[in-house]
């Protein structure tokens, strides 16, 4: 009964049972488990959102897009899909997971609704995800300005997290002037990209903010 309360809030019905099962098995559990599955629902998630972005927002440009998809793909945003899915009390997760509140921890649920998502796409095919996640993402992209900017920090790390990669790093280098009228430089870097740039402000945030726009523009 449960996993038919489920089934009808994503609005799939599986004919492979053993697939959503899968789905929300967490390696703690045992095996087989969710990891294979969440690889792919990724990989889907990522493809089918682009595409109603570009559908969307035609105006856009790739790097506004970019920024856009990571919104919607973050951890944060799944989380919230899956919190609303009640997602959390389907999860098959071993006791030490139980015991430290698994069933609810973002991350976790976050990977298992891209596996969920995994599964739908092996047991129903392309247009079936895609529907799925059309009406999973209907109140975001309803709610979605693309006109909205956000600060380059934070949309770098958006979409660096949109991208699986580790936050930036931020480095002061120097300060200099007089106390009244100091510069900072900071230096924003991008290990697992080798990305960095330096940026310059009459304050270290300031300073952190023009260095994180031009790591952006290195990735549009």
């Amino acid at each position: 009964m449960k996993a038919e309360r489920l089934e009808r809030a994503l609005g799939h019905g599986f004919q492979q049972p053993e697939l959503l099962r899968e789905a929300l098995t967490h390696r703690s559990y045992g095996t087989p488990n969710n990891e294979r599955l969440e690889f792919l629902g990724d990989g889907l998630l990522n493809c089918v959102v682009a595409t109603f972005l570009f559908d969307r927002f035609p105006g856009q440009r790739e790097g506004q897009l970019s920024r856009l998809r990571a919104h919607l793909v973050r951890q944060d945003a799944l989380h919230a899909i899956a919190m609303r899915l009640d997602l959390g009390s389907h999860l098959l997760l071993g006791e030490g997971e139980l015991r430290s509140g698994g069933a609810s921890r973002p991350s976790i649920l976050a990977d298992a609704l891209e596996a969920v998502l995994g599964a739908v796409y092996l047991d129903g095919g392309f247009a079936e995800v895609t529907k799925v996640l059309r009406d999973l993402y209907a109140p975001a992209l309803a709610d979605l300005d693309p006109s909205a900017g956000l600060d380059p920090k934070t949309a770098l790390q958006e979409v660096l997290q949109g991208r699986k990669l580790p936050l930036p790093q931020y480095v002061l280098k120097s300060v200099s002037g007089d106390a009244h009228a100091q510069q900072f430089l900071v230096e924003c870097q991008v290990p697992v990209l080798r990305l960095a740039a330096t940026g310059h402000g009459g304050s270290r945030r300031a300073a952190e903010q023009s260095a994180a726009g031009k790591v952006l523009e290195q990735l549009a």
